[in-house]
């Protein structure tokens, strides 16, 4: 993973950058970013064929080869995501810091607000309804019409960038922001902010892969649920078996940051999560947003890691989801409660 998280990029590579910069009509100030793109440095490494030889020189990939390599840069990403998750695989902890510090070039610089935030407490005594009754709340929503799939997304993060080994420090939180919009010729801009300020705008263009999280949500449960499986385990052959609820949540945030559900869908997640078992209500509860939501919490004790999980009491719409430490981990610097990350989704 350093190899692609390695930033000191040789003259080739950023000649390579700028002129497919120029190719696809980018201005030029989005060659700079370019060359830096961990997702191009995935295509470099995952080249099939040498850009030197052979008949297919400078040629694009037909959809077969394309599809092939969507799949790859979706696998590497679910990889990584998970890693972030079982951190008691050591190396992962060090490689998510070394993402979040590329993210945030001057982390010494990060404000000092960047204390490990305290996870989100629901109001006690005030009861959830259970997941099959809010399913049967959000499918009556979907009825009725209501907001339809968008692609897209806008989401704010709070991740822990962590330190490791006897004398590491506490962490700290980076916060962002990310809003992606499509454009109806298939390209897409992503903005990302952190503290207010702009961080990157880039443009990426039109792609043509069919493989989840790219492709189209399905608005049945039955389908959502193949849908994030393999999200959470893509490529061929496929995954057989239908993923677990905690596999559902760890593949939650690829759709939520490419897609704005839409009522339908979110009616489908909310039977998929109900029919899945293992989330218990947990209470009313105030999101880092300050939108009132319902509560819903999974415990992985192999992880030590707690999922909170919050939705719209009356369309299922997904507002957020809080990873939380349930043990302390003093390798990391981390103690039970705090929050390893946190997602808010935004229409």
């Amino acid at each position: 993973m350093t190899d692609h998280l390695d930033d000191r990029r040789d003259a080739h590579d950023s000649d390579v950058a700028r002129d497919r910069a120029r190719d696809r009509g980018l201005a030029p100030g989005h060659d700079c970013d370019l060359a830096r793109d961990p997702d191009l440095d995935l295509l470099r490494a995952a080249n099939p064929v040498s850009a030197t030889a052979g008949p297919w020189r400078d040629r694009p990939l037909n959809a077969v080869a394309e599809r092939g390599l969507n799949q790859l840069l979706h696998r590497t990403r679910a990889r990584r995501a998970r890693r972030r998750v079982v951190l008691w695989a050591e190396a992962a902890a060090v490689a998510f810091a070394a993402v979040l510090a590329l993210t945030v070039p001057d982390l010494a610089a990060a404000p000092a607000t960047a204390a490990v935030p305290g996870a989100l407490h629901p109001r006690a005594g005030v009861a959830s309804p259970t997941l099959d009754r809010l399913a049967d709340r959000a499918e009556a929503a979907a009825r009725d019409g209501g907001p339809r799939l968008r692609g897209g997304a806008h989401v704010q993060t709070w991740s822990l960038a962590m330190d490791e080994g006897p004398g590491a420090e506490r962490p700290v939180t980076l916060p962002e922001e990310r809003e992606v919009r499509w454009h109806p010729d298939g390209s897409r801009t992503e903005r990302v902010k952190a503290d207010g300020k702009l961080i990157s705008e880039r443009v990426f263009p039109p792609g043509r892969s069919d493989a989840p999280p790219r492709s189209r949500p399905p608005h049945t449960a039955a389908a959502l649920r193949d849908y994030l499986t393999e999200v959470h385990d893509p490529g061929f052959p496929r995954r057989t078996t239908p993923a677990t609820t905690r596999e559902v949540l760890d593949a939650l945030p690829s759709l939520l940051d490419t897609w704005t559900l839409g009522a339908r869908e979110s009616a489908a997640l909310a039977r998929l999560l109900a029919d899945s078992g293992g989330l218990r209500p947990a209470g009313t509860v105030t999101d880092r947003l300050g939108r009132s939501g319902q509560a819903y919490v999974l415990d992985s004790r192999a992880e030590h890691l707690r999922y909170m999980l919050i939705l719209d009491p009356d369309t299922g719409e997904p507002l957020g989801l809080e990873v939380m430490f349930t043990k302390d981990r003093p390798r990391f610097a981390v103690e039970a409660g705090d929050v390893m990350s946190y997602s808010a989704w935004r229409r």
